[in-house]
């Protein structure tokens, strides 16, 4: 009988703001991600933790090693703040490159795992992407990595950020950018481990990403990239109404989108190659498979 996988997925939200994405989504961010991951992987085992929370009861090096693969959330902290619920994920993110455990990220996923590193991150000098990063292009690394196995040569994917690596870590790798964000996928070595991550959503259904947009009216409004309150509301709930129905080819046009979002499966691109070649690799040579 074979043992199910054990991941570890690390919530990256204060407490507000899990229950501000639970009240608009039903799930916090950390609830959510992990359950795109058991879709994906139906024999995973999930724990959650939420280094962001003072007291929380974090791995130890020891239960660290224990995990097959760890995924880190987006927050909507910002990581140059340096305010103890970041500097615990700090902390924690490195003790997850020390531990050699394989670790990707998205959003601020992939931000932690640069800083953590070494490398730096600042409010993104091309401004907010929001909503969705647009044709992203893989690099010639990234072209021939198994982390964008499938992806074709610009694709669009979910996206909400306001801050960026500006300047990675020594041993990284940048897999894929576009005109608003220099590195959109990468992958870091730093003491021992390997991360992979994106800057942008893979995990992001249609509705998740107008659930939260739902809640940026202010910036998106003050920002420029819609007008009223009214223009946010329509945006989302075409969004929303595309989730539900991906065969409403009046809203993909209007809304520029095609398979590479519409489809989950491959939307879920970078995180089902995660498990692939990185988790499911793991645990075959731990002799759980």
């Amino acid at each position: 009988m074979t043992k199910p996988i054990r991941l570890l997925v690390v919530e990256g939200n204060i407490r507000e703001a899990r229950e501000a994405h639970r009240a608009g989504f039903g799930l916090t961010p950390g609830d959510s991600y992990a359950s795109v991951v058991k879709g994906l992987a139906p024999d995973a085992i999930c724990d959650i933790a939420m280094p962001a929370d003072e007291g929380a009861n974090l791995p130890d090096a020891a239960g660290l090693e224990s995990y097959d693969g760890v995924f880190l959330t987006g927050s909507a902290l910002h990581i140059y703040h340096l305010t103890p619920p970041i500097t615990r994920q700090i902390e924690l993110m490195r003790a997850i490159y020390r531990s050699g455990t394989p670790c990707f990220g998205s959003c601020w996923g992939i931000q932690m795992g640069a800083v953590a590193a070494g490398g730096t991150v600042t409010a993104n000098p091309a401004g907010r992407e929001i909503g969705f990063a647009r044709r992203i292009t893989p690099t010639a690394e990234g072209a021939a990595h198994p982390l964008l196995a499938g992806r074709p040569a610009s694709f669009d994917a979910p996206a909400i950020h306001l801050d960026a690596v500006v300047a990675p870590p020594g041993d990284t790798t940048v897999l894929a950018r576009n005109g608003m964000t220099p590195m959109q996928a990468a992958e870091i070595r730093h003491e021992g481990g390997v991360f992979w991550g994106v800057q942008y959503h893979p995990e992001f259904s249609l509705e998740e990403t107008a659930s939260i947009l739902g809640r940026l009216a202010e910036p998106l409004m003050a920002e420029g990239f819609r007008r009223t309150r009214a223009d946010v509301e329509r945006y989302a709930s075409e969004l929303t109404e595309l989730g539900r129905d991906p065969s409403r080819a009046d809203l993909a046009w209007a809304h520029g989108l095609d398979e590479q979002v519409l489809d989950p499966m491959l939307r879920l691109t970078e995180i089902r190659n995660f498990l692939s070649h990185r988790v499911r690799p793991t645990v075959s040579a731990r002799g759980r498979a």
